[in-house]
């Protein structure tokens, strides 16, 4: 261990991994109570960009198009995540309260960038609004078409299947939404949620009964370790809504856990995007978008990781100078990315050994999905561009180079690589550049 590990300025060490007076990387089994909720929210913001990185893609196809995927896409993942999210944490039931709770754990929602307000009036009804929508921010200058798309179109199906995660009777409904009038119109917009016994239940969405059959809908949840009695923070949600919940009030052993199912969103929702491409298009195509999203998402949420607070190895200051970037600085965005976790489903490795990164894709129920094109699967059969994506979200003067099947070795160039045109493509989104400040 000693020998590959590398040196870091103790001063700006913020965590306790140390052998034979040298430092390593981090990963998420080292991250204390602040670095594990630093983590879980920029999970959720993680989330979230998959799709601000996939329709890029998909818009090639033209705006219909685009808005169909969408749909199938969120409606094939979220009701499976969402019920996960409710047995993980306590909070299963049948009513607004549940559903609400859901909406504040999900990737479609991730706090601060989608700044839903909530309150609840009784089981049967409630309400949101968002004081802010990072969402609305991206396309609003793409023009009214786009916005009608995403707030209508998209979420009036989307919001149903939700829903019908805790009550097939629950309904979201506008009370105002975009395009704006003003233009500057806040909330951004407004919505009830109400379970109405009267109307006809809603019927469990097609789309997430296909995706009810892969390997990953089917992973075990996350165990959530039993925690010291002194530790800071809720074990479960089974308490009421706190709408002005925020991810350190939970103790750590229930953010590792909840890290594990965040990601699991993730890849459900690549998984079902993927499913989405290829039903309109070939098997080919969709793995052609796949890697697209994944390369588009990967460097943005590497850069995220490299200047979380707390989360990399040296300080922001330090960390975002190429001329000081560590190799131990590349290994633990390669150890936190979402991309790569649960471990249980994606076997990866990353190792330090001198001044490279070694990162190897072992066995895995990630890589042994079959009818379901993932991040995991295409990066079994080659596409790794990816990983180099990673690797300069980090600094641009890291390379990646493949090392044999299923290895890869990451070391420094003398010349920073050219941004990659999906990064490009991604970055249109505010969530590229969003910095939490509550």
């Amino acid at each position: 261990m000693c020998g590959g590990a590398v040196a870091l300025d103790v001063q700006n060490w913020t965590g306790d991994q140390k052998y034979c007076g040298r430092m390593s990387h981090r990963r998420l089994e080292d991250l204390d109570h602040g670095e594990l909720a630093t983590l879980v929210r920029e999970y959720l913001l993680a989330g979230h960009l998959i799709d601000r990185a996939g329709m890029p893609v998909v818009t090639e196809r033209g705006l219909d198009v685009m808005r169909d995927v969408a749909i199938d896409e969120w409606m094939g993942a979220s009701p499976i995540y969402t019920k996960r999210m409710q047995r993980l944490l306590g909070y299963e039931g049948d009513t607004v309260e549940t559903c609400l709770k859901g909406m504040q754990l999900d990737i479609g929602a991730p706090p601060e960038f989608m700044d839903f307000r909530m309150r609840v009036i009784d089981d049967h009804h409630g309400e949101f609004h968002l004081d802010h929508c990072g969402a609305l921010m991206d396309v609003e200058p793409m023009g009214e078409d786009f916005v009608v798309a995403m707030c209508h179109h998209i979420e009036d199906p989307t919001f149903d299947a939700t829903g019908w995660a805790t009550n097939p009777r629950l309904r979201m409904r506008p009370v105002h939404r975009p395009p704006r009038a003003p233009v500057d119109r806040h909330p951004h917009c407004a919505w009830t949620v109400v379970i109405d016994d009267a109307v006809e239940a809603t019927e469990e969405p097609e789309q997430a009964q296909r995706m009810g059959r892969s390997l990953l809908a089917q992973l075990p949840l996350a165990a959530i370790a039993p925690g010291d009695t002194d530790e800071p923070g809720m074990a479960d949600y089974a308490g009421p809504l706190d709408p002005e919940l925020r991810m350190a009030d939970f103790a750590p052993a229930t953010l590792h856990a909840m890290a594990d199912e965040i990601c699991l969103q993730a890849h459900l929702l690549v998984m079902s995007f993927g499913l989405a491409v290829e039903d309109r298009a070939t098997t080919e195509d969709a793995v052609d978008a796949v890697v697209r999203q994944f390369t588009g998402v990967a460097v943005v949420t590497a850069t995220s990781l490299r200047d979380a607070p707390r989360l990399g190895n040296t300080n922001t200051n330090t960390t975002t100078n190429t001329n000081t970037t560590t190799a131990a600085d590349v290994a633990t965005v390669f150890a936190l990315h979402p991309a790569f976790h649960p471990r249980r489903y994606v076997g990866w490795e990353v190792t330090v050994e001198g001044d490279e990164v070694h990162l190897s894709l072992g066995e895995g129920p990630g890589r042994d999905e079959r009818g379901f094109v993932s991040w995991i699967t295409t990066l079994a059969d080659g596409h790794d561009r990816a990983l180099s994506a990673i690797a300069a979200g980090v600094d641009p003067h890291w390379q990646v180079t493949a090392d044999g099947r299923d290895h890869w070795v990451v070391s420094r160039g003398d010349e920073p690589l050219d941004e990659l045109t999906e990064v490009t493509l991604t970055k249109f989104s505010t969530g590229a550049t969003h910095v939490f400040i509550r």
